[in-house]
Formats: structure tokens, C-alpha cells, sequence
């Protein structure tokens, strides 16, 4: 990493220089990548066609604003969420469908005291105005919204901590748009542990949604139920769709209503207008004709698709590939709306642009045997790159790999900087491999992945570091407490003792890792916490204060215990930060010291920038 000012332009005129890995200078710096990484949190169009997103800034603290794209193509987006207000929610503590557009207004919920507001987007100086009542504090949060015409109304999930903030009340409510008092919402179904995705047909008579309960996740099992509303906007005749079946295993999940809805249900009455499929762990983009059953795949440049919305006369898709960051796409359909004819970036992540390609690194897929003979495992290879620079040929270069989290995620085929293992994106048996055997399956999978490029010749065998957040924190405390092929390990708010992950963690994933783990004795067998003695190498933590999901003392045992030990061992703990860092001053320094920690200890090299390193206790 070096200063911004070096371009990328000329590198390919110059002599490439011997530098061992990891030494090598880059234009791509740490400030590039923790100020101008933003989050998206969705995006949606009005009914002009205006297309709007919700991102995150981490050089604002990490504060959600809601942005309209510009009126033409030179002009400059418009931020429409006030200086005062985020728009975030902390439903079931991940989030998610934190705002909705109606009319000429968005309705969204505020990240301080998660009440819901209604905001007027057709005069620039138009304060939002409450919609819920205040209850004194963020007790209770709302997401995932959607507008009733019929009744003026807006429906949404509502999870309620006033009775209980470890095992709060979800519910689905309607929100009185009416009034200009604020009113109590009513609740219109209740009963189970969980609600998502309630959608109102065209008409305003029927609306679906998503429920489930515990002990399962969402894509576990879950079930689409349909209901109709009433002409006092009570929801009645309700008829589960879809997961109510016991014998079959079923995890429905973001139903959409098409056009042409009959007085039944079945595969074409709720249906995605466009559909998303997988090969090989990447996605494309089609086209799905119901009456033939026919899907026509169109050409994007994108190979991980994640969320797609239509407007009356494109799509817009949000979606990666290697050499592009997440970002927000305009896909421009011929008449017969069978091939795409105009792709244009309409929004991104990161201020990387095409002036780094040279220094971008094009993963490759690899294919791995498990410890399960005949099965195999899938990982993206992100090789050094450089063109002003290279490796003498007696080196080999050290490896990072990093484990997902979830744990049941996947690893997407975005612009990376390390080795990632990915365990979904190949269906449900696939992901099934984990159930029971969390702490094996993965610890197993990330230590034949980097034997398999040891054996390859890709990496050097005596290099081999390991990193991981949250649950793939878990997996990298658990890869160096169990075995012995990584030399050194970064854990960013990981799990280390399971027993009090699930005894302490929010409602959501309170009993997520029942069928993951199994009996109190594994839960014991499993925790890295339990196990201090076995560590044997110089481990890295890095955690949020405020973090819900994993709480620090997870990570302050963790050091502790390594402390005592005598292994060379660091503890990062940031203010103000949850499950996951939002800050860019936090990011970046997450970033540095990593690299600085593997470099010192592990590497055998000097990084390129100018970093000082924090102190190493057992070492400095």
C-alpha cells in the first residue's frame, strides 16, 4: 500500500521490481478501502421510475442516508435524509428493509429511537414527521414496510422489547397514515416467533408473508401465508401456501405478487419477475417466461447478483463481480424484453476505479477434497497481483484465508483482496453438511483448502494465517485451537465459547446453533474458550463494545487466557461499534494491524505503507 497519488497508468511502462509478497506497493491504500467502502442497505424507485438507495458511509460514523439518483447523467445524486436522522433499523439486530417509498414521501425508520417517520421527498426542506408513538427509548423497531392504498395504511413487522428485551414480541402491524396524531399501530397477525415480507396484491385485497419459529432459521423451514383483508382492514381467511407440510422440507422466502393474480394459488400467482439462478457458486441474470416455463438469461457483466427491482422501462440490479465492487446496475431490456441492450453503473460502493484494474486480483474458483472422500468443497483463489512488482522465483507466497460468516453464508464473487473458502451458493445439501457439525465441517474445510494449495504450489506451507468474522471468527479460533496448519489467526468479534453465544445472543439466532452444535457436552467440546491449552500460535482479536450478537467478553477471555499462556496476542476493542464495524477510522485500523500482525509474525517481510504497529503483549 503507498500514497493515492501513485496511478496506476504508468505501471505497466515500468521494470517490475523484486520485492518479497506482501511488500509490494499498491495505489489501492487502506484509506481508499475503509473511506469510500460503503454499505448498501437496499434501493427502490418511485412511480416516476427515479431510482433510490440506501447507503452506509463510514466516513459519517457509519449513518445510513437515503439518496436519489440525479435528475440527468452529469448531475450529482441527492441525499434526502436529513443531517439529524440515519435510516437504520435493528429488527432482529441484523436489520434489513429499513425504508419504502409512497408516493412522493419515504416512510423510515430512525436509527436513534427507531420510530417510524414519514418524510415528503417533493420539497427539499421538508422535516420527516413521526409516525409510531416514542416509548422513551429504542424499544421498539419496525422493517420491512409496505404501503396499503386501500386503507391508507402501512403494513409492517414490528418487533416489540417493552415486556422482554431478550425475547422480544414480533408481530405484523398496520401504521395509521391518516391521522395527524400518532397513533398506536394494530396489530393484523401474531402468534409465531417471526414474520418477514408482507406484500399487498395490485388489487389491495390479499397480502402474503413469511413467518416461521423457533428452533429453525428462516432458510430452514419456514411458511408463505396468504389472507384477506377485510373491509375493516383485519386480515382474514388465512391459508398457508407453501411450508406447511411437515413431510416436506420447505424455506419459502420473499414472495412477490405477479400482475395477473387468480382466485388461486399456485406456482404463477406469486412470483419474481425476473429469476436469479446459480452455477458454480456465481449467478445470472433471466428473464422468466411462466406461461412456457422458459428462463432466457441475459448478458451483465455481473456474476453475483443479489437483488433486482423494475422500473417501467429497466431493471436495476444490485450485484459484483471480481473486477466490480457491489453496486447498483441499469439494465436496459429490447422490446421483446429477452436480451439486455444498455448496462450502466448507477451507483458503487467504492470509489476504486478502472485506473486500479492492473492491481486487482481475479479469483479463481478452486475445487478441494473434504475429509469425506469422494466430496468435495469450493473456494475463490485471489492471487498477488501487481504490475510493478514481483516475487523472486524461490518464493512462495504466505496465504490468508478467510472463513465466512453466518455460519451458513456464502462467499461472494466480488472484488476481494484474500483466499475466501465459500459454503453455499451449491444448494441446501450442501449447506446441510454443517448441521451437527459446526466447529468440524468448517474447521475441516479451511485446513484442506490451504493444504490443497500448499500441495498445489500456489502457497508457501510454513505461511499459512486464517481470519474470519463473527461465526468465521468462530471457525478461525476453532481452526487454531483444534489443529495445527495455520501459524497465526485474526478473529474480528468471533464466537468463542458457544454455550454463551446461545445463552447470551439476541432472539433471532437464540436457537440457531441448536442444530448446528447438538448437546450441552458438544457445546463444551466445541468452544475454543474451553480449550486455551491447545492454542499454540499469535492470534489477533478485534471487537465492538456494543456488539449484541457476540459479546466482548467472549473476545477479553480469549486474550486473557493466551495472555497467561505466553502466546504472543493483541485485543482491539472500539467504542460505539456493534456486530460488524462501520466506522472508516475502524476499518482502516482493523485492516493495518492485521496486516502489520501476520507481517511481524508470520510473513517475514515489511509492509509498504508507514503503519505503526500496537503492542503485541508476550512480544513487544
Amino acid at each position: 500500500m503507498s500514497s493515492a497519488s501513485e496511478t496506476a497508468g504508468t505501471a505497466a511502462e515500468e521494470t517490475k521490481l523484486t520485492a518479497p509478497y506482501g511488500s509490494w506497493k499498491s495505489p489501492i491504500t487502506a484509506d481508499i478501502v475503509s473511506g469510500s467502502d460503503k454499505r448498501l442497505g437496499g434501493f427502490a424507485t418511485d412511480s416516476l421510475g427515479r431510482l433510490y438507495w440506501l447507503e452506509s458511509r463510514p466516513t459519517e460514523s457509519g449513518r445510513n442516508v437515503l439518496v436519489r439518483q440525479a435528475e440527468n447523467e452529469r448531475g450529482t445524486p441527492t441525499d434526502i435524509t436529513p443531517k439529524d436522522f440515519a435510516v437504520r433499523t435493528v429488527a432482529q439486530e441484523y436489520g434489513g428493509g429499513a425504508f419504502s417509498i409512497v408516493g412522493d414521501s419515504v416512510v423510515f425508520s430512525n436509527y436513534k429511537d427507531q420510530r417510524l417517520y414519514k418524510q415528503s421527498m417533493s420539497s427539499k426542506d421538508s422535516a420527516p414527521m413521526p409516525l409510531t408513538p416514542d416509548y422513551s427509548g429504542p424499544l421498539v423497531c419496525y422493517a420491512d414496510g409496505v404501503f396499503d392504498s386501500r386503507f391508507n395504511s402501512y403494513l409492517t413487522v414490528r418487533e416489540d422489547r417493552r415486556e422482554s428485551s431478550t425475547n422480544p414480541t414480533t408481530t405484523i402491524v398496520s401504521v395509521d397514515l391518516c391521522s395527524n396524531n400518532v397513533k398506536e399501530p394494530e396489530i393484523l397477525v401474531g402468534g409465531n416467533d417471526f414474520y418477514a415480507f408482507p406484500r399487498i396484491d395490485h388489487k389491495g385485497e390479499r397480502v402474503a408473508w413469511i413467518e416461521w419459529g423457533h428452533p429453525n432459521m428462516p432458510w430452514d423451514r419456514s411458511e408463505l401465508w396468504v389472507g384477506y383483508l377485510s373491509e375493516n382492514g383485519e386480515i382474514k381467511n388465512r391459508i398457508c401456501v407453501a411450508g406447511g407440510d411437515p413431510s416436506i422440507v420447505e424455506s419459502p422466502t420473499e414472495p412477490k405478487w405477479s400482475p395477473e393474480v387468480r382466485d388461486k394459488y399456485n406456482g404463477n400467482t406469486l412470483t419474481n419477475e425476473v429469476d436469479n439462478a446459480w452455477l458454480n457458486g456465481r449467478s445470472y441474470l433471466g428473464i422468466l417466461d411462466v406461461t412456457q416455463s422458459k428462463i432466457s438469461l441475459l448478458d451483465v457483466p455481473f456474476t453475483d447478483i443479489n437483488n433486482i427491482t423494475s422500473s417501467p422501462d429497466c431493471l436495476y440490479v444490485e450485484g459484483a463481480s471480481a473486477v466490480h465492487p457491489l453496486s447498483i446496475a441499469k439494465v436496459i431490456l429490447d422490446d421483446q424484453k429477452s436480451k439486455a441492450v444498455d448496462f450502466k453503473l448507477m451507483w458503487s460502493s467504492s470509489s476504486i476505479s478502472s485506473s486500479y484494474r492492473p492491481y486487482i486480483s481475479v479469483p479463481e474458483l478452486i475445487v478441494f477434497p473434504t475429509e469425506v472422500p469422494g466430496e468435495s468443497a469450493y473456494a475463490y483463489f485471489y492471487p498477488p497481483t501487481n504490475p510493478r512488482f514481483q516475487a523472486s522465483h524461490e518464493e512462495k507466497p504466505p496465504l490468508l484465508l478467510k472463513s465466512h460468516g453466518g455460519p451458513t453464508a456464502e462467499t461472494r464473487v466480488q472484488l476481494m483482496l484474500i483466499l475466501e473458502l465459500n459454503s453455499e451458493g451449491y444448494g441446501r445439501e450442501y449447506r446441510d453438511r454443517l448441521l451437527g457439525r459446526w466447529g468440524i465441517v468448517d474447521v475441516n474445510d479451511c485446513c484442506s483448502c490451504a493444504m490443497f494449495l500448499v500441495d498445489s504450489g500456489k502457497v508457501d506451507g510454513e505461511r499459512l494465517c486464517i481470519t474470519g468474522g463473527s461465526a468465521g471468527g468462530y471457525t478461525t479460533l476453532a481452526a487454531l485451537a483444534f489443529r495445527d496448519t495455520f501459524k497465526a489467526g485474526a478473529s474480528l468479534y468471533g464466537v468463542a465459547d458457544l454455550a454463551s453465544l446461545r445463552a447470551d445472543t439476541h432472539k433471532f439466532e437464540s436457537h440457531y446453533i441448536d442444530n448446528l452444535v447438538g448437546n450441552e457436552s458438544v457445546y463444551f467440546e466445541r468452544s475454543p474458550i474451553n480449550h486455551v491449552d491447545k492454542f499454540s500460535c499469535p492470534i489477533i482479536l478485534f471487537q465492538g463494545l456494543e456488539d449484541k450478537v457476540v459479546l466482548p467478553n467472549q473476545a477479553r477471555k480469549i486474550y486473557q487466557a493466551l495472555k497467561d499462556k505466553g502466546l504472543p496476542v493483541a485485543l482491539v476493542e472500539y467504542e460505539g461499534e456493534q456486530h460488524g464495524f462501520c466506522k472508516a477510522e475502524n476499518i482502516k485500523f482493523t485492516l493495518e494491524q492485521q496486516t502489520v500482525f501476520f507481517a511481524r509474525l508470520v510473513g517475514n517481510f515489511q509492509v509498504a505503507d508507514d503503519i505503526a504497529p500496537i503492542k503485541i503483549d508476550n512480544l513487544d
